[in-house]
């Protein structure tokens, strides 16, 4: 039997109407517009926020795709846009609990291949925890959450406070970057909050929960996943150990350098290019990395697990691993054909 590929990174905006994003009033309001031709407008409230394919909300269309492109499971979760943070957090429990349950009729209609994973009002660790709770006892598998909360990061007593939780439950996490820093800076040229933001956002994170003693605090079973290959983290690790040990600010927190830290979290795949691809495995260790691909968006990687299967430095064990085998433990996936 060929090992089974297994993408951790897919994003679903399901469908839902005008009326129903109401709920997030002055907070976004997303919302899907159908084309009719296969295509549509992810919405923010009258505002059109980005074109999208029926991949995107159609299940049919995605378990397409993933045939043709070789993928055998996906780990789904929501469109970052619907986060809802900036919303009153009754509010955004609400949204949150029909968000959660069309990802769940979503992946219902290709069981085994998609795995739902649910989004939670972060903005308030009580609630959090009481959704995160909830959404596992209907099946979600995991939950997707942003990397930040207005200002307040993973380090915030809050976020920890929901870490801890999920790790008590068994509850994956998914950390994602979104509503990058610097935008009065980048503005929307190039797209440059994705191409530097993005980055600098998830290596923010990381850090934040390293250099604040936050790891020391969670406990160990934590299954915690940063996205984008863990952003700029693998390649400016040297330089957060040289300021741990020269400086005693960085040091007042954590009892050990950055790099000591490697084994407390996962990254995905999604560097887009195998020289790079090779520095995470050598920095994380083959066992930390898994498959992501950002589908269905077209700065994703179009060709699922192409970056892995072409860099020369890895074995055919740790290829394996990363394509597959990692995610299956992570996500306590069991056996599926390829």
């Amino acid at each position: 039997m060929n090992r089974p590929v297994v993408d951790v990174h897919a994003h679903v905006f399901p469908r839902i109407s005008r009326a129903e994003a109401r709920v997030l009033a002055g907070a976004g309001e997303p919302w899907l517009r159908e084309g009719g031709d296969g295509a549509g407008m992810m919405m923010s409230g009258d505002a059109e926020y980005r074109p999208v394919r029926a991949e995107l909300w159609d299940a049919a269309a995605r378990v397409a795709a993933m045939d043709r492109s070789g993928v055998d499971v996906q780990a789904v979760s929501s469109t970052p846009l619907m986060f809802g943070y900036e919303a009153d957090p009754a509010r955004a429990a609400d949204w949150c609990e029909l968000v959660n349950q069309r990802i769940l009729e979503y992946c219902a209609q290709a069981p085994g291949r998609l795995l739902p994973l649910c989004q939670v009002p972060l903005q308030d660790a009580e609630l959090a925890c009481a959704a995160v709770t909830k959404a596992a006892a209907a099946g979600h598998r995991g939950v997707h959450i942003g990397n930040h909360v207005g200002s307040r990061y993973p380090d915030d007593p809050g976020v920890v406070e929901f870490l801890a939780h999920c790790a008590a439950e068994g509850v994956p996490v998914l950390v994602h970057p979104w509503d990058m820093l610097g935008g009065d800076r980048m503005g929307g040229r190039y797209m440059l909050p994705w191409l530097v933001g993005m980055a600098a956002e998830t290596q923010l994170s990381i850090l934040s929960l390293i250099l604040s003693g936050a790891f020391e605090r969670l406990p160990a079973s934590l299954r915690l996943c940063f996205c984008h290959g863990g952003g700029s983290f693998a390649y400016l690790l040297g330089r957060a150990d040289n300021a741990w040990r020269n400086r005693d600010i960085v040091r007042r927190d954590s009892p050990r350098p950055p790099s000591a830290y490697t084994d407390r979290f996962h990254v995905d795949s999604a560097v887009f290019d195998p020289r790079a691809l090779r520095l995470l495995v050598e920095v994380m260790g083959a066992e930390r990395v898994m498959l992501g691909t950002d589908f269905p968006f077209p700065l994703g990687e179009l060709e699922p697990g192409a970056t892995v299967r072409a860099c020369e430095q890895l074995s055919e064990r740790e290829c394996a691993a990363i394509l597959g085998g990692n995610a299956r433990r992570f996500f306590d996936i069991e056996d599926v054909e390829a």
